[in-house]
């Protein structure tokens, strides 16, 4: 099953990726500076996953990647695939996955592990 991942860009931006159970990011959002706003695209795509629209795009150096689009807005960019059977695998797990995945928030500390003690190693 899919996951969403919120983080916080370099900017102190909010995004949110949508990550394979494999664990490859396969869309990544657009920049939210509250992040209520990321949690709100996020409720918006699991509730309408009917509704919405794969736009899919080609690179100038061949690679493949897709939009979502709802409303005639932009929710999220696909990373790039080598085929488009690679991109349409991405469009159908997304289908298939993002109205039951789970939310993941690593966005409150830039150290999800704690600080490192050197003096004790």
């Amino acid at each position: 099953m899919g996951t969403f991942v919120i983080s916080k860009r370099l900017n102190d931006f909010y995004k949110f990726e949508f990550v394979s159970r494999k664990g490859k990011t396969i869309f990544t959002s657009n920049s939210y500076e509250l992040k209520f706003e990321c949690e709100d695209e996020i409720e918006i795509l699991r509730n309408s996953t009917e509704n919405f629209t794969f736009m899919k795009f080609r690179t100038s150096r061949g690679k493949y990647f897709f939009k979502i689009i709802l409303d005639e807005k932009s929710f999220a960019t696909s990373r790039k695939y080598s085929t488009e059977l690679m991109m349409q695998k991405g469009m159908d797990e997304i289908v298939k996955y993002i109205s039951k995945s789970e939310v993941l928030d690593f966005s409150s500390s830039d150290e999800i592990f704690g600080p490192i003690d050197f003096e004790n190693s």
